[in-house]
């Protein structure tokens, strides 16, 4: 792939000036509609041979365009809070909303580079990381992303000639480092590592342009004209149809195992007394793991999910009674905004992962999209399908970061259901908690527990099971709940 990026193409300066000028009103307009069009992001992935001209060709993009619309940043190895997440969270916090231009210099593949020529990272693994990293764009072309990917290069002869340049000028001698001359004597063993990195991730969605970087002009305006031609594409792509919200269709359950849900023995009590004892016996247990300083390398997610009035904050609020308040922090999951809209649907749960030695309570969750987003067909058939395997893609990244992840689906019957309903709306204090949506959602009963069966079956992990309540008895789902996290910590921590 890197050989056509070796013939020596040059425009003169006669020939640019006009060109400039033309991509320049052309770049400014397109910006200008993408913005308004509210469609994208488009986002530039910049790599390359070192000195080969990436920061020079970004900066040159932001002086072309609007710097209000383009946001540019250059990933170095992670610090601070990026140390303390798993790798992906610091890309994903970075993303730009739709409307906009964004470019990451080096990004993900940067570190799998890097890695690679320090022996650090083994065939085997490079090519697990190569696959998750296909995955990764593959999920974000399907959320809106326009994907751009170039590899500015550089001949080994020319990127010397290019470091000796700007070291033998007092003007760009700092933008030379002892690493660039490093990279430069293993040129030769890099080069064959480049060639497999861009063949193995060049996708028809994300796909790889290879830009030579001798003549700084054909590297601008080659790289100028392509980010031209995306936004227009990304403007005048047709919009996808959206199924109407007050005509809602269902589709067929993938798997129809509704037996999963029916068969819960939801006549399981707990007395009063046992409750009472098993409550401070967990607790206790809890607050020693989550001080542990085992821990502190660690981080627990918890996911609740439930049918409505099954109980779900009452167990929440028996979880955080055991934990230091400046440990954990409880994501209540509603409609997305405007801001998370504007941003693939991972983009907000992503942003909400806590550090190492902190805690994370969603109370609803990621799975919205399978279960309310799928019944009430706010997404679409296709949508909802693919997002079990991104979430599982999710879910294995949090925990490959040292995340321990406790998911929880609360049941009760339906004709509990009922009786809790109107008993929240005897009670001023309770009465908040009932809504037209929660006797709406009652009525789709038996769409609710095909789509909660699916879930199951399709994400319940290995490294992220679902753990299953039966909650009609408030004491036996809180004591249920308290000792399945503890569980999981004691075999996570040992």
């Amino acid at each position: 792939m890197l050989e056509s990026a070796e013939i020596g193409h040059r425009i003169s300066k006669a020939a640019y000036a006009p060109e400039e000028l033309k991509l320049r009103e052309a770049l400014l307009n397109a910006q200008w509609d993408l913005s308004e069009s509210k469609k994208g992001p488009v986002l530039l992935l910049i790599s390359g041979v070192e000195a080969g001209g990436r920061g020079e060709t970004a900066n040159k993009l932001t002086e072309w365009m609007d710097p209000r619309h383009i946001h540019v940043i250059a990933f170095g190895p992670p610090t601070g809070d990026e140390l303390v997440r798993p790798p992906a969270w610091r890309y994903w916090r970075a993303l730009p909303p739709a409307g906009r231009v964004g470019i990451f210099m080096n990004a993900w593949y940067n570190e799998a580079l890097v890695a690679s020529l320090r022996g650090k990272l083994h065939p085997d693994g490079l090519r697990e990381v190569l696959d998750n990293i296909r995955r990764h764009e593959e999920m974000l072309s399907d959320e809106g992303v326009v994907l751009l990917k170039f590899w500015i290069h550089l001949s080994k002869q020319d990127q010397k000639e290019r470091l000796e340049k700007l070291e033998s000028d007092p003007r760009t001698r700092w933008r030379v480092t002892r690493e660039d001359w490093a990279a430069w004597r293993v040129y030769s063993k890099s080069h064959e590592l480049w060639e497999f990195v861009l063949r193995e991730s060049s996708t028809g969605k994300a796909p790889w342009c290879v830009v030579e970087g001798t003549d700084e002009r054909y590297r601008n305006l080659t790289v100028g004209k392509i980010l031209l031609d995306a936004m227009r594409g990304t403007i005048e792509a047709r919009k996808p149809k959206v199924r109407s919200r007050e005509a809602p269709v269902v589709a067929p359950s993938v798997i129809d195992n509704v037996r999963l849900i029916r068969e819960l023995d939801l006549s399981k009590t707990l007395p009063d007394n046992t409750y009472e004892r098993d409550l401070e016996k967990f607790r206790g247990k809890l607050a020693m793991l989550t001080r542990d300083k085992r821990f502190s390398g660690r981080s627990l997610i918890t996911v609740f999910e439930g049918v409505d009035a099954a109980g779900k904050g009452g167990a929440i609020r028996r979880v955080t009674s055991a934990l230091d308040a400046r440990q954990y922090v409880t994501v209540p999951i509603a409609a997305p905004t405007d801001e998370e809209r504007a941003h693939p649907y991972l983009w907000r749960f992503w942003r909400r992962i806590p550090p190492q030695g902190g805690i994370a309570i969603f109370d609803r969750s990621w799975y919205g999209r399978v279960l309310v987003e799928r019944v009430e067909a706010f997404a679409s058939v296709a949508d909802w399908l693919r997002a079990y395997g991104e979430i599982n893609q999710f879910e294995e990244q949090l925990t490959s970061g040292g995340a321990i992840i406790v998911k929880f689906w609360l049941q009760v019957s339906k004709a509990e259901q009922l009786r809790r309903f109107r008993a929240r709306e005897k009670v001023s204090f309770k009465r908040f908690k009932i809504t037209h949506e929660d006797w709406r959602n009652r009525g789709r009963w038996n769409d609710y527990e095909k789509a909660v069966c699916d879930m199951v079956d399709r994400t319940s992990t290995e490294i992220a099971p679902w753990t299953l309540v039966e909650a009609e008895d408030k004491n036996y789902a809180r004591v249920k709940v308290l000792k399945t996290i503890v569980r999981r910590l004691e075999d996570a921590l040992d």
